[in-house]
């Protein structure tokens, strides 16, 4: 009897232990705007969340010991949500900037990028964001890309909340251009070389980083040691490979 009892008290035991190891995989909800090629979108076929972005995240999360759960939103909402934690952190190809570096934290950088002009393929008058005067150029609404047109001054800014129509407007001849991340400008005019075309240099300076709840500094620096441990093993220069070698 006594060594039924020892059993069954040294199971109750080892639940106990294992229950406490469970709960140490914490569940995180991170917001993304799935519009952004090679960075986020929706796969047509599978309708799963796929890209850089994600790729990356998964594999932090997975160092980190933490659980991922995407939340598809605009990329506004999606920025007014973190300042509020509604979210518990958001990768969406997000520029860090002091004016959202006084809303969230953010990880370290793990991406350098920079707004360029799109144009379409017949265009000789725009060759670059000095030569935007007078013109209407599109944006998608809470990006950097409409901040940079609205420091233009004499520029009319049309903003989106799907990037993606920015691009068809601007194919459709309703506005002038676009002006976006390169990485993502690249994606849609290699998509469209008869009718867009990319036009002057890359003319800001931008690192992208995982936005995360104010209040949640040790999610911050367990997403850091997790971005560390895969910078380390050479995952960013896979996923360039991957996501933007046809660029």
């Amino acid at each position: 009897m006594k060594r039924l009892f020892s059993c069954v008290l040294i199971g109750m035991i080892l639940l106990v232990v294992l229950s406490g190891c469970a709960q140490k995989v914490e569940k995180v909800r991170v917001a993304t705007d799935a519009t952004w090629p090679p960075f986020e979108y929706v796969n047509e076929e599978t309708k799963e969340i796929e890209g850089f972005d994600i790729d990356l995240l998964n594999a932090v999360a997975e160092k980190a010991g933490i659980e991922i759960e995407f939340i598809n939103v605009g990329f506004d909402p999606l920025l007014a949500g973190m300042a509020q934690c509604q979210y518990c952190a958001a990768i969406s190809a997000i520029t860090i900037t002091e004016a959202r570096q006084q809303e969230m934290l953010f990880s370290d950088p793990y991406f350098n990028a920079g707004q360029i002009v799109a144009v379409r393929i017949d265009n000789m008058d725009i060759t670059g964001p000095d030569t935007l005067g007078g013109k209407i150029a599109g944006a998608q609404i809470g990006t950097t890309g409409s901040i940079e047109i609205q420091q233009m001054g004499d520029v009319t800014l049309k903003t989106y909340d799907d990037i993606g129509l920015a691009y068809q407007d601007l194919m459709n001849g309703q506005i002038d251009a676009v002006v976006a991340d390169n990485p993502l400008a690249l994606e849609y005019v290699g998509k469209n070389s008869d009718k867009l075309k990319a036009v002057g240099d890359v003319f800001t300076d931008e690192s992208y980083g995982i936005a995360i709840c104010k209040d949640n500094v040790d999610l911050q620096a367990k997403i850091n040691a997790g971005l560390k441990a895969v910078k380390e093993e050479g995952l960013i220069e896979e996923l360039t490979d991957k996501w933007l070698s046809n660029q």
